[in-house]
């Protein structure tokens, strides 16, 4: 079974919650964080990207960065207005865009659950991620920003979801890329009967924040460690989200080609592969789109044989046992400089860009995990490649913030 926990939000006032509500901290570079804060002193990024507020060049991670996160956190409860939810509740968080529509269940989940992996992992953890949003939490007392979760659609709670939508929202606003976020908070009713309805639900799985979640579970360990007791850091902040209504976009891959020129490197794929003209999206399982001196190229993978796991069946597994390894030598992909990752939202555009202004390289652009790939690797303890997945579109910061005190 599946908790889902009622909690008082710290939220911003209405009025204020388009102006509060900030990307996901993860997805924006310092930089990309200090100009899309510039000019909004109520961005919710003051809170998530403090070093923004500190001089140029400031240590991410050092001891004022954190510091300086609390005092921006405070500022906000006065300014924005936030405001904490006087009873425990539910929320029903709403996203749509280009024609996407998915709506989840913001609440509280289970630390405990997570441990024993009811709540389900795909992804390894970084320590120094862990370390960082570990002591962001600390610092504040609170999760400020939610763990995206999937769960196998059920027809009971999603007839609930869908009679808590017929209240007047909380919010409802379209943010400056376009996506639309609606909030309701659920009556008192229909969230206990989402509460036991919830119960069959057998597994969550991480999409999107393990390192939130990883991060709530050690500041957790910290807590009931200080005072033997239970606390609200036994449950974090998630948004759960029926598996018919996620879509995952590719995590497509610029990679630097190295001492290898264009040419060879074409050759030897046209010695281990059909490699066939264009187009720039494969069109399915078993290809994929190559950019390379301004040519979109095919590479005809072919179907996945011998007794492969399920993660190394992915196309993103293959591409990089069977030419990122042997043709161009990136090793660990987490740590090779050679190499990197563009989140699928950004189009292939953005890729040829990438190939344009730099030194010799190659653009990958994949075809998308399926989300029935993501549930059955962690069903079976598997963990998948790094970068394999992007979800669009992305929650927000602020909107909600779960104090554990």
């Amino acid at each position: 079974m599946a908790a889902l926990v009622p909690f008082r939000a710290l939220r911003p006032a209405p009025a204020a919650a388009a102006l509060v509500a900030a990307v996901p901290y993860d997805v924006v570079s310092t930089d990309e964080a200090r100009a899309l804060a510039s000019g909004n002193p109520l961005s919710f990024l003051h809170v998530s990207r403090a070093e923004i507020d500190l001089p140029a060049g400031t240590n991410p991670f050092a001891e004022i960065v954190y510091a300086q996160a609390s005092a921006n956190l405070d500022r906000l409860k006065d300014e924005a207005p936030l405001v904490m939810e006087d009873v425990p509740s539910l929320y029903v968080y709403r996203l749509g865009v280009g024609g996407h529509s998915q709506t989840g269940l913001a609440a509280c989940y289970s630390v405990d659950e997570y441990e024993r992996d009811v709540i389900r992992k795909h992804e390894h953890t970084r320590p120094d991620k862990e370390d960082d949003r570990t002591r962001h939490l600390l610092a504040l007392g609170a999760q400020t920003g939610p763990v995206f979760l999937i769960y196998r659609a059920r027809p009971a709670v999603d007839d609930l979801v869908d009679r808590a939508t017929g209240t007047k929202p909380l919010y409802d606003f379209t943010s400056v890329d376009g996506v639309q976020h609606t909030v309701w908070r659920v009556p008192a009713t229909e969230a206990r009967e989402l509460v036991v309805a919830f119960e069959a639900v057998p597994a969550l799985y991480i999409a999107d924040g393990h390192h939130r979640a990883a991060s709530a579970a050690r500041a957790c360990r910290t807590r009931a460690g200080a005072t033997g007791v239970r606390g609200e850091w036994d449950w974090f902040l998630a948004v759960g989200f029926p598996d018919s209504q996620v879509q995952i976009l590719p995590y497509n891959r610029v990679v630097e080609l190295g001492g290898t020129t264009p040419g060879v490197f074409l050759n030897a794929l046209r010695d281990r592969f059909n490699v066939r003209d264009g187009p720039a999206t494969p069109e399915r399982r078993g290809e994929i789109a190559m950019f390379l001196q301004g040519t979109w190229h095919t590479i005809v993978l072919g179907e996945a044989r011998g007794s492969l796991s399920h993660a190394d069946r992915l196309d993103v597994s293959r591409l990089q046992d069977s030419v990122l390894g042997p043709l161009l030598q990136i090793g660990d992909v987490r740590t090779d400089q050679r190499i990197d990752f563009v989140g699928g939202a950004r189009g292939t555009a953005e890729l040829e860009a990438r190939v344009r202004a730099g030194a010799p390289a190659a653009a990958f652009s994949l075809f998308p995990v399926d989300v029935g790939d993501l549930m059955a690797i962690s069903d079976a303890g598997g963990i998948m490649p790094p970068k394999s997945t992007w979800f669009e579109p992305k929650l927000r910061d602020g909107l909600l913030t779960h104090v554990i005190g």
